[in-house]
């Protein structure tokens, strides 16, 4: 296979899915995408098979059987990405709040800087975010500031989903004991990283709210995420974390 592996998770999607997926592949580094897709009613699925036909050896899907949560799909792809020997894996979004072109940065973060986990940060320069409510900009902001505050992460967007791993984070974290399935995810994977002894490095992106399709954004998501950082970090005081191996990958 290739040596990127692009993971997007979809439910109903169809307004983007197209014009996401030919984004992504204008992309230098030949980006491989992995569509992980909950049985979007819409059709987003049917899309997705059809370009399947144009890009077989680049375009990829798993179909699931309902709504599993974001944390599932994405824990979903990470075996995937492993089975099949991809180095550097990636997180995005199919809404284009995430800025395909920002791709390359992630990757050179990675490859070339040092970093074993890029995060694409709204927060690090300021806050660059586009056409969100206040209120929403609001809650975003410092509910990092919160998590930051409760687990001590060094990550100013410690809610960002705009990330690239290299291999050796996914194959050193115990997947099946991420736990959260939201917004919480995001949190859980960049405090289990840190814990493990891995470079958590941002880069500074401006995120663009939707202008297609639906948020699933939802208070019970921001509710697990504002909970569960307590118990995560209570949780953190009586586990041993796996260390990353001294040599490199």
């Amino acid at each position: 296979m290739g040596e990127n592996l692009v993971i997007i998770p979809t439910y109903n999607e169809k307004e983007n899915i197209e014009n996401i997926i030919y984004a992504v592949f204008r992309q230098p580094h030949d980006f491989h995408l992995l569509i992980v897709d909950d049985a979007s009613p819409d059709g987003t699925a049917e899309i997705v098979k059809n370009l399947q036909q144009k890009f077989p050896d680049r375009l990829f899907m798993i179909q699931r059987p309902g709504k599993m949560g974001l944390g599932t799909a994405y824990i979903t792809g990470f075996k995937w990405a492993l089975q099949h020997d991809y180095q550097y894996i990636y997180e995005m979004d199919a809404d284009f709040s995430h800025n395909p072109d920002d791709l390359p940065r992630l990757y050179a973060s990675c490859a070339l800087d040092g970093a074993d986990m890029a995060i694409g940060s709204r927060y690090l320069t300021g806050v660059n975010v586009l056409n969100w409510p206040l209120k929403r900009v609001l809650m975003s902001y410092f509910a990092s500031y919160y998590v930051r505050i409760v687990t001590g992460l060094k990550v100013t967007d410690t809610t960002a989903g705009f990330v690239c791993y290299k291999r050796k984070v996914l194959e050193t974290i115990d997947l099946d004991k991420i736990r959260f399935k939201g917004y919480g995810f995001q949190i859980e994977m960049k405090f289990t990283a840190e814990k493990c002894g891995f470079q958590l490095k941002e880069i500074p992106i401006v995120f663009i709210n939707r202008e297609y399709g639906t948020s699933k954004m939802s208070s019970g998501i921001f509710g697990e995420a504002f909970f569960g950082v307590i118990q995560l970090k209570i949780e953190s005081w009586f586990r041993d974390f796996p260390k990353k191996a001294i040599k490199s990958s």
